[in-house]
């Protein structure tokens, strides 16, 4: 953008205090994302832009801001009559409770929240609304921290706004063992936190999530006379989010879906561990979100310009460190303490006289409102949605069990189940059965896949395609972005506890979206990973999409259940634990095979993760226990069937899941795996490693330990001996 182009905060800024924002060009999109750009200067002045990108990068902030559709008489302006020097008081005080929080912890990042703290109070104190005595009201606005490293500033925020969970005692606790402010935002440690961010670039993912729930909400439930569904949500993100490739997926995303409630501030501060940005990074970000279909606004002063900052609410150009004599705009306040001389020079500079942690009580006085103001607000709310249910009683019971998280009486009979004598499907097809069962019963299930739906089957066939003008449809288009897939999805399961997102891609390119996998596990973000393709069995595509290690690697990730059906019925158990663990995120690996639908399966049975399906010995002593997952069980069976044919007793055990067998108790585990049976053979297409944990030292484990290859699958498999063959052999081995 040439600098004559370039708008002010507060130009761009448009009212949080109305239901609608307005666009300042009649033929700028309404549907455009907004994203605004507070870029950080060496003074407090930036100078004008020049054509290089370096030179761009390092004087400019580009602000990225969402239009939104209202008419030229909705539009206002936020209230500024708030006294200048009790505005900057404040922003003071959030500086110096995070300078003060990291002081004294002598570990975390004062720069961002020096310098962000102009946007945080504006946000905070002008623009969003919530409840600080209801972290969880429904139609809060969402406000999400992408650069998380920069927490103090989100807690200082909370801790002024009157959020309980944020207390003078946790501020002077930050980063400490068992601390409600720990060094990253958790929401599951402090309530007002949406997100868990952290891992640069997951948390706009997340708001990306976020934003999609209330557009996917609000056209399924609002009325013409009745709009209960009606929030925003706005995101900080740093120049490390920037950079990162996941970054660049969501924002692809919502320029695609038109999520025109998500505002981004892009704290464009040129600053990063290693130094300036420029030794790495000198790309033109406003060009770019613009190309993404977003709206950019570029706001000079995001350090004192506090009105350029009302009018953006987009990329905001800072100072890291603003306030800091010696290290502001510098890399040695990204990430560590400023020091005890430094921190007294920057009162000094600030002229901030106070001890550490001193709230003034003017600006104590200022923010108090948000107590009764959140009040008020959530009791009309509340009143608008008891009108609502009177007109609407359908709807109104749908949105309830999504915004309370309570399932729907006797669900889980949509599930399908199945007999032997039902012919064999591969798993993918059979998941395919059950999320249209769960459609239709779920008012809050939705998802897709990564440009691979036709392959993972995961279309729901009675909904449409979520998009900017069909946003009520609940098929999720990703197209190929694993990554900003899974960060998505969390960011819809985190917004509201009914809400159950599933998304989909072949089992080998969890590889690319392992980080959000592991958000989701962290945050308990219970989404439903549908992952096909799962083993050898895929064939002749080979070893690139061929997964070996991926059961592995899950099943060593807490809080996560890894789940690998044989058939029918396995796979409808392995949905129905997937949908009623809302805190936990699943993973189903599926084959691309078709499986036979064996006897001695059951739903019930995937809920234990490890039982018996056939049994021919008695007083819990077979001879041998044969212990098979996935498309490798029926191996199994035939191979039991083999053995007893010689007078053996064999046990056939299904492994369904490590870690719900882990949660049952010590009778239930020896009733399955007698500790005094130790001849076990285990069998499964991926590594052995890990798998001594369960046939013991004694036993024999039947895996690949070594990449796949490309050939028919039938062919693979008899080459790396996972045979019934090759189990009976492991088994008289043991006798």
């Amino acid at each position: 953008m040439a600098s004559t182009s370039s708008l002010t905060l507060s130009q761009a800024l448009l009212t949080r205090a109305i239901s609608t924002h307005a666009s300042s060009s009649p033929t700028q999109s309404t549907d455009r994302v907004s994203f605004s750009v507070l870029k950080s200067t060496n003074s407090p002045a930036c100078t004008p832009r020049a054509a290089s990108v370096s030179t761009t990068r390092r004087h400019h902030l580009t602000t990225i801001n969402r239009r939104i559709r209202a008419s030229a008489s909705s539009v206002e302006t936020i209230n500024t009559t708030t006294d200048s020097s009790l505005v900057e008081k404040s922003v003071n005080t959030i500086r110096f409770l995070a300078i003060d929080a990291v002081e004294k912890a002598n570990s975390g990042h004062p720069g961002l929240p020096m310098g962000c703290a102009p946007m945080g109070h504006v946000l905070y104190d002008e623009v969003m609304k919530y409840n600080p005595k209801n972290p969880y009201w429904f139609n809060r606005d969402r406000f999400v921290l992408s650069a998380g490293h920069g927490c103090m500033l989100q807690y200082a925020l909370l801790h002024l706004a009157g959020y309980d969970s944020v207390q003078e005692d946790d501020l002077k606790n930050f980063r400490q063992w068992e601390s409600r402010t720990p060094g990253h935002p958790e929401n599951f440690e402090t309530p007002g936190v949406e997100v868990t961010t952290g891992p640069l670039g997951q948390g706009i993912a997340n708001a990306v999530g976020l934003a999609l729930a209330e557009k996917h909400l609000a056209a399924r439930f609002n009325k013409p006379d009745s709009e209960i569904v009606d929030h925003y949500t706005y995101c900080i993100i740093g120049d490390g989010c920037n950079m990162e490739g996941i970054s660049n997926e969501a924002a692809s995303l919502a320029g695609h879906w038109g999520l025109n409630k998500l505002i981004a501030f892009y704290d464009d501060n040129h600053i990063s561990i290693d130094g300036d940005t420029d030794i790495a990074f000198t790309e033109d970000v406003g060009t770019r979100f613009e190309s993404l279909g977003w709206h950019v606004i570029w706001v000079k002063n995001g350090n004192t310009g506090y009105d350029e900052i009302r009018a953006a609410i987009a990329e905001v150009t800072t100072i890291i460190g603003f306030g800091s004599p010696n290290k502001a705009n510098s890399y040695s306040v990204h990430g560590s303490a400023l020091g005890a001389k430094e921190v007294d020079a920057t009162r000094q500079n600030l002229g901030w006289p106070h001890e550490p942690f001193h709230v003034p009580e003017e600006v104590k006085k200022l923010w108090s409102r948000h107590t009764p103001e959140g009040a008020a607000l959530e009791s009309e709310w509340n009143a608008k949605f008891a009108e609502y249910e009177k007109k609407y009683a359908e709807e109104a019971a749908d949105f309830k069990s999504i915004i309370k998280g309570e399932l729907p009486a006797g669900w889980e009979s949509a599930l399908p189940t199945y007999t032997p004598e039902i012919p064999g499907d591969a798993t993918r097809n059979l998941s395919q059965t059950c999320l249209n069962a769960l459609a239709k019963v779920l008012p809050g299930f939705l998802g897709g896949s990564a440009d691979l739906a036709s392959s993972n089957m995961t279309l729901m066939k009675m909904f449409g395609d979520f998009q900017k003008n069909t946003p009520e449809e609940r098929n999720l288009r990703f197209g190929v972005r694993e990554h900003g897939m899974g960060a998505v999805c969390n960011g819809i399961a985190m917004h509201s506890p009914g809400l159950i997102p599933y998304c989909a891609t072949f089992f080998v390119f969890t590889d690319y979206m392992r980080a959000a996998m592991r958000i989701s596990a962290l945050s308990g973000a219970g989404v439903i990973y549908v992952m096909t393709h799962d083993s050898i069995g895929l064939g002749e595509d080979g070893p690139t999409h061929q997964p070996i290690e991926h059961l592995a690697s899950f099943r060593a990730m807490p809080n996560i259940f890894m789940l690998r059906p044989a058939d029918g019925n396995e796979t409808a158990g392995a949905y129905k634990v997937a949908v009623l663990n809302r805190k936990t995120p699943s993973v189903l690996a599926l084959s691309r095979q078709k499986l036979p639908n064996l006897a001695g399966t059951s739903i019930d049975g995937v809920a234990k993760g490890g039982y018996t399906i056939s049994d021919n010995s008695t007083g819990n002593k077979p001879d041998v226990i044969l212990i098979g997952t996935g498309s490798e069980l029926m191996f199994a069976a035939e191979a039991a069937e083999e053995l007893r044919k010689e007078g053996k007793t064999v046990r056939v055990v299904s492994f369904v899941s490590w870690e719900l067998f882990d949660q049952q108790s010590d009778e239930y585990k020896e009733s399955v795996l007698p500790a005094a049976v130790t001849a076990r053979v285990s069998i499964e297409a991926g590594t052995t490693f890990g798998w001594t944990k369960i046939v013991g030292s004694k036993g024999k484990a039947i895996g690949i330990d070594r990449f796949g290859a490309s050939a028919p699958a039938g062919k693979i498999y008899k080459e790396f001996g996972l045979t019934p063959e090759a189990i009976v052999a492991a088994a008289k081995s043991l006798f």
